[in-house]
């Protein structure tokens, strides 16, 4: 039964993510699956803590990645203009 509210509360917030701004999307979703590890996992629910927690650090490392990225683009691109 708390598994049942615990994927309906997921699917009312990832379908609430899909109307946000993109940027600030992903790094949602990743707060979300660590709260959602977070409360099942003191529910209980090892299977659902460990998936959640292995998005969460997926997507974190995702966001990681796309911030080191989008600073290189950054820094390069102010070098140009300011040369």
């Amino acid at each position: 039964m708390i598994e049942v509210a615990l994927h309906e509360v997921a699917r009312a917030t990832l379908s609430a993510l899909i109307a946000q701004q993109p940027s600030k999307r992903m790094l949602r979703m990743a707060v979300m699956f660590l709260v959602l590890a977070l409360v099942a996992g003191v529910l209980g629910f090892a299977g659902i803590a460990s998936a959640a927690v292995g998005i969460a650090k997926i997507l974190f490392w995702l966001f990681v990645v796309l911030f080191a990225v989008t600073l290189v683009v950054g820094v390069v691109a102010a070098r140009k203009i300011t040369s």
